[in-house]
């Protein structure tokens, strides 16, 4: 039912509104990343957004998505489990995926960072990237440990009760600026 406030405010701002097909879905940027260095979209499908909605994303974007099945319903949105460090790292909870989505994304990611089970059920991997800041829930020491090891600034915040609501810290967020807005420095 928020659509269509949504819809207006973006109108009404310059944005251009469209919409998929009816009963195709996509939840968004949850299930969309945009990955500028690799020029492609990772895109998920399993639990909110379809397989068929990947087509329509690269054809809306004009660019690649490399669609990434989610087998763990507690990890609903790809955002929830995957987070792009830099154009060659990315955290990420494998369990999360099936075993073409790991391989994927091992073909994808030069290095990939595992965050444990009990960090990634605090949605550790739910952070946002500025530069070599990482920002993600609190109770996460091993996964600071290794982007502290691999020279990013890990600033743990508390969002118990957001993590009620089913997110952290990127959920928190919705960008408008562009992508390009985002530095991989």
């Amino acid at each position: 039912k928020e659509s269509p406030h949504f819809d207006a405010w973006f109108a009404a701002n310059g944005f251009a509104v469209g919409h998929l097909p009816e009963n195709t879905f996509h939840e968004g940027a949850g299930d969309a990343l945009h990955d500028k260095e690799r020029r492609i979209i990772w895109a998920a499908w399993g639990y909110r957004s379809d397989l068929e909605s990947h087509p329509l994303l690269a054809e809306i974007h004009g660019t690649r998505v490399v669609s990434l099945h989610l087998v763990d319903e507690r990890f609903y949105h790809l955002d929830t489990c995957f987070c792009p460090l830099s154009a060659s790292e990315a955290i990420y909870f494998p369990d999360a995926f099936d075993a073409y989505g790991r391989r994927v994304l091992e073909a994808h990611v030069e290095t990939l960072i595992p965050v444990d089970e009990p960090e990634a059920f605090r949605f550790g991997c739910n952070a946002v990237v500025i530069g070599k800041t990482v920002v993600h829930n609190s109770q996460c020491p091993r996964l600071a440990e290794k982007l502290n090891q691999r020279g990013y600034r890990s600033i743990e915040v508390e969002l118990d009760e957001f993590l009620k609501a089913g997110g952290s810290s990127k959920c928190l967020t919705l960008r408008i600026d562009g992508e390009e807005a985002a530095s991989w420095n």
